[in-house]
């Protein structure tokens, strides 16, 4: 499927087909209240110290006529989150080190285990967009044939994939991450920037 997709997003791109127009963005996200999930570090999945999952329920509007991975795409693009990238979400257990991501459901339906062995499952659907802070343990327990996701990442983050315990370098350069300065759906004024706070733990 990334293939696929991958050749679909450059095709898409080059001629302007099945994405939406620039002016429509803003109509296409709906005001949704953020649901938060918090979840401790297990030993092996160090989670964020700080900041929680942030999980956004239908926050987005998917047009028929519209690649919906493309409504993502340009949403997370226009807000500041790039580098963004069209597949499923990985079977084995991992989380991130050096950067915080931004995960849209543009087809389908899912359940993700988050947090780690002992964290949450969460049933994620087309239209949902899930936030992870740096650390955040995430992983595809079952999903329906045709799901999607698109991801995206902050600005001057550079992405890995880790499978076991952080070393004490690794969770201090999760804790001192840059704090993302917008929101992936509705910018400098959306939730995140207030959940995800400058304090120190």
């Amino acid at each position: 499927m990334p293939i696929i997709e991958d050749a679909k997003k450059v095709a898409e791109r080059m001629t302007g087909i099945a994405r939406p127009k620039a002016r429509d963005l803003t109509k296409l996200v709906r005001v949704r209240k953020a649901a938060t999930f918090r979840f401790r570090d297990d030993g092996i999945v160090p989670n964020h110290p700080r900041w929680p999952l942030i999980h956004y329920r239908s926050p987005v509007v998917l047009p028929k006529g519209i690649d919906p991975a493309a409504v993502f795409e340009d949403l997370f693009e226009r807000n500041g989150w790039a580098d963004s990238w069209r597949n499923g979400v990985y079977d084995y257990l991992h989380f991130h080190s050096r950067i915080h991501e931004v995960m849209g459901v543009a087809r389908g339906s899912a359940v993700v285990r988050f947090g780690g062995n002992g964290g949450r499952r969460l049933r994620v659907k087309a239209g949902d967009v899930v936030v992870l802070p740096a650390g955040t343990g995430h992983q595809c327990l079952s999903a329906s044939k045709d799901f999607l996701v698109v991801g995206a990442y902050p600005p001057r983050q550079s992405w890995d994939i880790c499978r076991s315990a952080p070393s004490q370098m690794e969770r201090e350069r999760m804790r001192t991450l840059p704090f993302p300065m917008s929101d992936p759906l509705t910018g400098p004024a959306g939730a995140l920037t207030q959940h995800w706070k400058l304090r120190e733990p």
